[in-house]
């Protein structure tokens, strides 16, 4: 895929498969050098690629060691006054849903994903897909 073309769908999709096979591989070449990281349930937000890959090796090594199964699926909602792309997240049971994922690409690169908790995940329409 050529950088240009990279969507919020295909980036949400590398985020997804990041987290369904607890590997940073699928989003580290993609994310911007100023790529911001933000959640609904944590006050400061990651503000660099570096930042952000320091944090998520430590959670995916960590959701590894506890076993803490995370099920990353594709989806759409309608929020923020349009039909999105997301990743719906739950976590130990595919039917726990805990968030979803928003992205946001700039210049052919990730430039930020929000994990939200409003709106409910429970509003998403789910595809039953979980890239691996």
């Amino acid at each position: 895929m050529k950088l240009t073309e990279l969507t919020e769908e295909g980036a949400l999709r590398a985020y997804a498969k990041m987290l369904n096979t607890l590997s940073v591989e699928p989003v580290e070449s993609i994310l911007a050098e100023d790529f911001c990281y933000a959640s609904q349930v944590v006050l400061a937000e990651l503000t660099s690629k570096q930042a952000f890959l320091n944090y998520i090796r430590l959670k995916l090594q960590t959701v590894a060691e506890e076993k803490a199964t995370v099920y990353a699926e594709m989806g759409t909602i309608d929020a923020f006054g349009k039909q999105r792309p997301c990743v719906i997240l739950a976590q130990y049971d595919k039917e726990n849903l805990v968030g979803l994922v928003f992205a946001k690409v700039e210049n052919g690169k990730l430039k930020r994903l929000d994990l939200c908790v409003i709106p409910s995940p429970r509003l998403a329409v789910r595809s039953g897909e979980y890239p691996v």
